[in-house]
């Protein structure tokens, strides 16, 4: 019997901010943010990530955010490329619809967890999944919960996967 072919499995991570976060989480939330996360898996030779757009996916680096600030190591999965086709088509018909982004509960990074953790049973650093409730924590995140609540992200630049009937 073969050994199984492993892939390698990567986590991309952005800072939206800029490096503004670190400057100004102290005076705003009176706690030290080092940024504003965004993630997505690089596997199979494609970058996939989700926004209110859903799930997309374009060549490693190619969203107009850029090469990404950090890139963590995951593991390695068994997983072939047309089974995580086809998971991840029925996660863009569940869990990462259009429609069920939010800022806060529902974002790329969740969805990076999720994924990551399908493919190599691993979860993404809990400095990325915490990072919503850090700010929620605060007093001033609350009093921008209502102002963020409606934010839709959704980095320009990939295409998009997993969608029935060709919907866009």
């Amino acid at each position: 019997m073969e050994p199984p072919n492993l892939y390698p499995v990567k986590l991309y991570v952005y800072d939206l901010s800029k490096g503004l976060a670190r400057r100004l989480s102290p005076i705003m939330l009176g706690k030290q943010l080092e940024g504003i996360w965004h993630t997505s898996i690089v596997v199979h030779k494609d970058e996939f990530y989700f926004g209110s757009g859903g799930i997309s996916s374009c060549p490693p680096g190619g969203t107009l955010l850029g090469p990404p600030d950090s890139v963590v190591d995951v593991g390695s999965t068994e997983v072939t490329e047309e089974l995580f086709q086809e998971y991840l088509s029925s996660l863009g018909e569940s869990l990462f619809r259009r429609e069920a982004y939010n800022v806060f509960e529902n974002n790329c990074n969740t969805f990076t967890n999720e994924v990551a953790q399908f493919l190599t049973g691993r979860k993404i650093p809990s400095y990325i999944t915490d990072l919503p409730s850090e700010i929620l924590s605060t007093p001033f995140g609350q009093a921008l919960r209502p102002f963020l609540d409606p934010v839709q992200i959704q980095p320009p630049g990939g295409s998009p996967v997993g969608r029935p009937n060709g919907q866009s």
